[in-house]
Protein backbone atom coordinates (compact mmCIF):
# COMPACT_ATOMS: atom_id res chain seq x y z
CA UNK A 1 0.00 0.00 0.00
CA UNK A 2 1.61 3.23 -1.11
CA UNK A 3 1.18 6.58 0.61
CA UNK A 4 1.07 9.11 -2.22
CA UNK A 5 0.30 12.71 -1.39
CA UNK A 6 -1.61 14.37 -4.18
CA UNK A 7 -1.99 18.12 -4.59
CA UNK A 8 -5.40 19.56 -3.79
CA UNK A 9 -5.77 20.78 -7.39
CA UNK A 10 -5.09 17.27 -8.69
CA UNK A 11 -7.73 15.76 -6.38
CA UNK A 12 -10.25 18.47 -7.27
CA UNK A 13 -9.77 17.89 -10.98
CA UNK A 14 -10.14 14.13 -10.55
CA UNK A 15 -13.38 14.63 -8.62
CA UNK A 16 -14.61 17.16 -11.20
CA UNK A 17 -14.11 14.59 -13.96
CA UNK A 18 -16.32 12.15 -12.09
CA UNK A 19 -19.02 14.51 -10.83
CA UNK A 20 -19.28 17.12 -13.56
CA UNK A 21 -18.03 15.44 -16.70
CA UNK A 22 -19.65 12.07 -16.11
CA UNK A 23 -16.61 9.80 -16.31
CA UNK A 24 -16.65 6.66 -14.21
CA UNK A 25 -14.40 6.35 -11.20
CA UNK A 26 -12.66 3.42 -12.89
CA UNK A 27 -11.88 5.47 -16.01
CA UNK A 28 -10.55 8.46 -14.10
CA UNK A 29 -8.55 6.34 -11.67
CA UNK A 30 -6.95 4.37 -14.51
CA UNK A 31 -6.21 7.50 -16.56
CA UNK A 32 -4.66 9.38 -13.65
CA UNK A 33 -2.91 6.45 -12.05
CA UNK A 34 -4.61 6.66 -8.67
CA UNK A 35 -6.37 3.93 -6.77
CA UNK A 36 -10.12 3.64 -7.14
CA UNK A 37 -10.39 3.58 -3.37
CA UNK A 38 -8.70 6.98 -3.10
CA UNK A 39 -10.85 8.47 -5.84
CA UNK A 40 -14.05 7.13 -4.27
CA UNK A 41 -12.96 8.70 -0.99
CA UNK A 42 -12.25 12.06 -2.66
CA UNK A 43 -15.63 12.00 -4.40
CA UNK A 44 -17.44 11.15 -1.17
CA UNK A 45 -15.65 13.97 0.67
CA UNK A 46 -16.48 16.45 -2.10
CA UNK A 47 -20.20 15.77 -2.02
CA UNK A 48 -22.12 17.88 0.49
CA UNK A 49 -23.66 16.00 3.37
CA UNK A 50 -27.33 15.76 2.46
CA UNK A 51 -28.87 16.56 5.83
CA UNK A 52 -26.52 19.43 6.62
CA UNK A 53 -27.05 20.88 3.16
CA UNK A 54 -30.84 20.64 3.49
CA UNK A 55 -30.74 22.27 6.92
CA UNK A 56 -28.70 25.17 5.55
CA UNK A 57 -31.10 25.58 2.63
CA UNK A 58 -34.09 25.61 5.00
CA UNK A 59 -32.45 28.21 7.22
CA UNK A 60 -31.66 30.40 4.23
CA UNK A 61 -35.22 30.03 2.92
CA UNK A 62 -36.66 30.98 6.33
CA UNK A 63 -34.42 34.04 6.49
CA UNK A 64 -35.55 35.10 3.03
CA UNK A 65 -39.24 34.58 3.90
CA UNK A 66 -38.87 36.70 7.04
CA UNK A 67 -37.08 39.41 5.09
CA UNK A 68 -39.73 39.42 2.36
CA UNK A 69 -42.57 39.54 4.89
CA UNK A 70 -41.00 42.57 6.56
CA UNK A 71 -40.54 44.25 3.19
CA UNK A 72 -44.14 43.48 2.25
CA UNK A 73 -45.41 45.05 5.50
CA UNK A 74 -43.35 48.17 4.85
CA UNK A 75 -44.59 48.48 1.27
CA UNK A 76 -48.20 47.97 2.35
CA UNK A 77 -47.84 50.68 4.99
CA UNK A 78 -46.36 53.04 2.40
CA UNK A 79 -49.22 52.25 0.02
CA UNK A 80 -51.80 52.94 2.72
CA UNK A 81 -50.16 56.29 3.56
CA UNK A 82 -50.14 57.27 -0.10
CA UNK A 83 -53.81 56.31 -0.49
CA UNK A 84 -54.74 58.49 2.47
CA UNK A 85 -52.65 61.38 1.15
CA UNK A 86 -54.19 61.08 -2.31
CA UNK A 87 -57.71 61.07 -0.82
CA UNK A 88 -56.88 64.07 1.37
CA UNK A 89 -55.50 66.16 -1.48
CA UNK A 90 -58.35 65.13 -3.78
CA UNK A 91 -60.87 66.55 -1.27
CA UNK A 92 -59.14 69.86 -0.56
CA UNK A 93 -60.28 72.66 -2.83
CA UNK A 94 -57.59 75.18 -3.62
Amino acid sequence: MSNHKYAAEFREEAVRQVLERGYSVKEVADNLGVSRHSLYKWVREAKPRPQKHKDEELLEAKREVLKLRAELRRVQEERDILKKAAAYFAREPE
